[in-house]
């Protein structure tokens, strides 16, 4: 231990290094430290000259991580992050109130978690949710939070990843906009005239809204929030792309039905995701197992109400 605190920088310069690191340019580490990006540049010098070795590779526009740098940074992110985590439940505790922090995106907040905050309210009376808000396609590290939901094949090396849901993607609309098409919404089966999409959506998913080798032009709406997306769906606007994590509670109360019988399954897994570095505190896993549970119940209710969807959630266990 003597000669660990020997070997260690001073602090200044790991927290400098830090910030460095994860803005990719020394001048946004300087407004974040409050000091001059000429003090950061010093900082970094000192630290690279104590370890003998350089940190940073210089670029235009910023500066990128060496190997040793990388190094140095994912031992730094993980200290830095135990005793984040540390002060919080220290604090939780002298106050009666544990914290939780989700990495979602807006859709899911706005059109899953917040018409359901009364019943988790009731469920957990002492958990403050916090959130961490994707507003596009829903990716990103989950190093500052409690919990991801991510796309991902499953856990790997540094992540443990608990299944939710494979990726199944729906046609959706209100119920008057589907009614406006026909009685069964039969005139969708060749195209809806407008709809509203995500700018980065991924996968391609034009298929859904009109059949192969259909040249029918479409009118859309692209927005850059999925949020927005589903709200222009809700009030009629056109036919929306419904990732089924988010959309399933409309889905089930019937504020949104789907637009075709029809839906397409990605191959890509659904999961909540924590850091393996961080401590495995139990309240963290009962906000994510009722998080499960309650897409589960949406998802059976949304089968037996569309069951020519095909959902089948009784054989998703088997592609965890």
């Amino acid at each position: 231990m003597n000669k660990l605190r020997r070997s260690l920088p001073s602090m200044n310069g790991l927290f400098t290094f830090e910030a460095a690191a994860r803005c990719g340019n020394f001048s946004k580490a300087a407004n974040e430290l409050n000091v001059t990006p000429a003090a950061v540049s010093r900082m970094i010098a000192r630290l690279e000259e104590h370890l003998d070795t350089a940190l940073f590779s210089r670029q235009p526009g910023g500066v990128g991580l060496t190997e040793p740098g990388r190094i140095l940074f994912d031992a730094i992110a993980r200290g830095f992050s135990g005793i984040e985590n540390a002060l919080r439940e220290i604090e939780d505790r002298r106050i009666g109130i544990q914290t939780v922090s989700l990495s979602v995106s807006t859709g899911f907040i706005t059109h899953w978690m917040m018409p359901r905050m009364a019943e988790f309210k009731k469920q957990f009376p002492t958990v403050d949710l916090r959130f961490q808000l994707v507003m596009g396609a829903l990716a990103g590290p989950v190093n500052d939070v409690d919990l991801g939901m991510r796309f991902v094949n499953g856990s790997d090396e540094r992540h443990e990843a608990v299944f939710v849901m494979p990726e199944i993607l729906v046609p959706i609309c209100s119920p008057a906009y589907r009614e406006s098409h026909g009685p069964d919404g039969n005139d969708m089966k060749r195209s809806p005239d407008i709809t509203i999409n995500l700018s980065d959506a991924q996968p391609n998913w034009s298929s859904l809204f009109s059949p192969a080798n259909e040249g029918d032009a479409i009118n859309s709406m692209i927005f850059s929030d999925y949020a927005i997306v589903v709200q222009a769906a809700l009030l009629g606007q056109g036919v929306a792309l419904g990732w089924l994590n988010v959309v399933a509670h409309w889905l089930r109360t019937k504020a949104l039905v789907p637009a075709r019988e029809h839906l397409m399954t990605t191959g890509r897994q659904c999961h909540l995701v924590r850091l393996r570095d961080k401590p495995a505190r139990a309240i963290v896993t009962q906000v994510r197992d009722w998080m499960i549970a309650e897409l589960n119940s949406d998802i059976v209710a949304v089968d037996a109400l569309y069951p020519t969807l095909g959902l089948d959630p009784r054989s998703w266990s088997k592609t965890e």
